[in-house]
Formats: C-alpha cells, structure tokens, sequence
C-alpha cells in the first residue's frame, strides 16, 4: 500500500503565492514580472521572495534584459517545475479526494 499522498507535496509549493507563481508560469511562455504581479494580485516584494525560493528550486528561469532603457524582469517554468506542480497538484486532489495516490 503507498503511502498517504502528503508526502508528494513539494515544500517549495505550499504557500499559497508560490503555488499560485506556478501555476501562473508555463515552461512555453515567459511572463514578465509585472504582469504576474498584478494577475496575482500580490506586491512587488512578496513577488520577488517567492520567485527567489522557486528559483532556488530550480523550479523557475529568470531572465533579465531591458525594453527600451527600462529594466524587465521575465518568467518561465522549468521542466522540473512543470512536473513537480502536476505531482503537487495529483497528491492535492487526492488528498481532498480522501483516497490514497494512484501512482
């Protein structure tokens, strides 16, 4: 018998903006800083650490580069990061599901 599927959960994923950047972020697109601030509803500095620990995690890409003479910061899931959230996101609904993981 598996084990109960709390233990797929990813530390990194679960406060609630760390989620929600992941879910936001796609490992085909970029998004910049701006635009994920404001869909997420969130303050340039809570942004900013829960984009540092998801980095860290090797979870998401930074790039860095310029618009003009304005700095911009842009976003993209890493293939890692996109199969963590979905294992992340699997043990959740099991979990809500009250049954134990399928895999």
């Amino acid at each position: 018998m598996a084990g109960h599927p709390r233990h797929d959960l990813d530390d990194a994923l679960l406060t609630p903006l760390r989620f929600s950047v992941m879910a936001a972020l796609r490992s085909d697109i970029e998004i910049d800083f701006s635009s994920l601030r404001d869909l997420l509803e969130t303050d340039d500095s809570a942004l900013s650490k829960a984009i540092s620990t998801l980095k860290t995690a090797g979870y998401l890409v930074v790039r860095k580069g310029y618009v003009g003479n304005r700095p911009r910061t842009w976003l993209t899931a890493t293939p890692a990061g996109s199969a963590t959230m979905k294992i992340h996101i699997a043990a959740l609904q099991a979990i809500a599901a009250g049954m134990a993981p399928t895999a």
